[in-house]
């Protein structure tokens, strides 16, 4: 211990009370704050808002749908609520939910006092909002926002878009800088800050996941502000990149898209491995199985995750031997990725099981995620791809592993870390009403979407045949029901936040018999004391 001289006592005294020595409060507080767990709500915050308004606009999709012909949509008025509900669901609300609860977990899962780079981390999600607000904003000027897809697909975006293409441009470019910034900060943290004796092996999975997660953000995402660059330059600039007419190429859009755009999907799944893998053996009261293979099978998911682009263009006329090299790389790609699902199971197995709500969540996410990788495996191979390719069924595919699969596993995430970060125990019977609401009505809404691909229905059409009308109808009925549930949701975060039963320190009491971090780490130790003075 260490004692202060006389003057530097005195001088502390008198200014403790002055104003802007105080702690900010308010607003302020929230704006300026760089302590981890502030930045951690906010970010859970802004996603669960920009999901609920990526979710109105799936509902009026469905309303469209819900009958043959135009119902309340004109077909370009769709075209922006298909493009804007992609882009607010991936870059809105899944990725920002992820980011959030690294910063709120990773400081306290490795034993650091907070994140390596507080101030970038309190700019890296204020800019998230102007975004938003940017991209959000196009739907109301002169010509409408972007209509061209998620996938901004040349020379739609190019040619055939109104100018707040430009505007859509900038908004990527501030949502990248903030992803790049945010993985900075996330593996800055591991490398330097994990608690001393803390080894590579003993980190936590969802810390593997994302320090894995934060190197493709690093690796993929200047390929996307490339490619949106040479959009807006092309558009508006007189370049021909994408223009067959000036030397370019449309499909090479294509491929630099998907070079980032595979990768992307990852990075949306592969934190949420990290969550099932910390919730699955806590309610099994067991070791995960098998924790090397888990993070070696992480490491090589991330490596092939480049190698497979072109899975998404094999109706583009490739070459055979192209053909063939995507589809052994995507099939490859099911095996790690099956070791996981194994691994899962395999803890669960002779368990001694109980089904709390995020327990509930984790089971779910195990059965559903894996329908959506045997649907994967279908789209993987190339004769069969060529009659899947642009139908509903892809949609069915990748909603099984981004609602079913991300999205789960950050509602199992926050039912299982609520009594820590609030304090309080939430309402179990208005949890389960949530799981049972929405794992029926998600099942209503997407499964049938394969049938609807298989017979041929193309995707993000505003009309369709006769033929297709009754399946529509259960699917948007499903598509309400499940829009619905999250209110529950919501109703629920607001409540146990308010207050209730306090949580124990082991909220779980028995589930947490590996406390809520697997493994624990070694005891704390304070990085803010100068060695001299200790």
């Amino acid at each position: 211990m260490t004692t202060l001289n006389p003057e530097m006592s005195a001088t502390i005294n008198s200014t403790s009370h002055e104003h802007h020595h105080m702690p900010p409060r308010g607003m302020m507080r929230w704006l300026k704050t760089t302590n981890h767990k502030d930045i951690g709500t906010l970010y859970l915050w802004f996603s669960f808002i920009m999901f609920l308004i990526g979710g109105c606009m799936a509902m009026l999709i469905r309303v469209e749908l819900f009958e043959p012909g135009k119902v309340i949509l004109d077909p370009n008025l769709f075209n922006q609520m298909t493009t804007v509900h992609g882009l607010i669901m991936v870059f809105g609300a899944v990725m920002p939910a992820f980011t959030g609860l690294a910063n709120w977990l990773i400081p306290l899962m490795i034993g650091a006092p907070d994140m390596a780079l507080p101030r970038m981390n309190n700019w890296s999600f204020w800019i998230l909002p102007f975004a938003f607000s940017i991209l959000l904003s196009t739907l109301f000027m002169p010509g409408g926002g972007p209509n061209f897809g998620w996938t901004f697909y040349a020379p739609l975006s190019t040619h055939y878009s109104s100018d707040s293409t430009a505007l859509f441009v900038f908004s990527i470019h501030i949502m990248g800088i903030s992803s790049i910034m945010g993985a900075m900060n996330v593996i800055v943290t591991i490398f330097n800050l994990r608690a001393p004796g803390m080894k590579w092996m003993n980190l936590p999975l969802f810390v593997w996941t994302w320090l894995i997660t934060a190197f493709l953000l690093i690796a993929v995402m200047p390929v996307l502000a490339g490619v949106v660059t040479m959009v807006l330059t092309d558009k508006f600039f007189g370049t021909s990149f994408f223009d067959a007419a000036g030397g370019g190429d449309p499909v090479m859009f294509q491929h630099i898209f998907w070079f980032f755009g595979h990768p992307e999907v990852y990075i949306m799944i592969l934190p949420a491995f990290g969550i099932i893998s910390s919730i699955i053996p806590a309610f099994s009261r067991k070791k995960l199985f098998g924790y090397s293979s888990m993070v070696y099978a992480t490491v090589s998911i991330a490596v092939l995750s480049f190698i497979v682009w072109g899975h998404h263009m094999f109706t583009t006329g490739m070459p055979l031997f192209s053909e063939l090299f995507f589809m052994y790389c995507t099939m490859i790609i099911a095996v790690p990725t099956g070791v996981k699902v194994f691994n899962w199971v395999a803890t669960m197995w002779r368990g001694s099981l109980s089904f709390e709500p995020p327990m509930l969540f984790a089971i779910a996410f195990v059965i559903l995620f894996t329908i959506g990788g045997f649907s994967g495996l279908m789209l993987a191979i190339t004769p069969a791809d060529f009659q899947y390719h642009n139908t509903y069924f892809v949609v069915a595919h990748f909603h099984y592993v981004l609602v079913t699969g991300a999205v789960f596993a950050i509602m199992a995430a926050a039912y299982y870390w609520l009594p820590k970060w609030t304090g309080h125990m939430y309402s179990f019977k208005l949890a389960n009403w949530h799981f049972w609401c929405s794992v029926i009505s998600v099942n209503v809404l997407f499964f049938p979407m394969h049938f609807l691909g298989l017979a041929g229905m193309p995707r993000r059409i505003p009309d369709y045949a006769l033929q297709f009308a009754n399946l529509n109808k259960i699917v948007s009925l499903g598509g309400f029901a499940f829009g619905l549930s999250q209110l529950l949701f919501f109703a629920l975060v607001i409540k146990c936040i308010r207050g209730g039963e306090s949580a124990p320190a082991k909220p779980w009491d028995g589930a947490e018999g590996l406390e809520w971090t697997l493994p624990s780490p070694p005891p704390y130790h304070s990085f803010t004391t100068p060695p001299e003075v200790e």
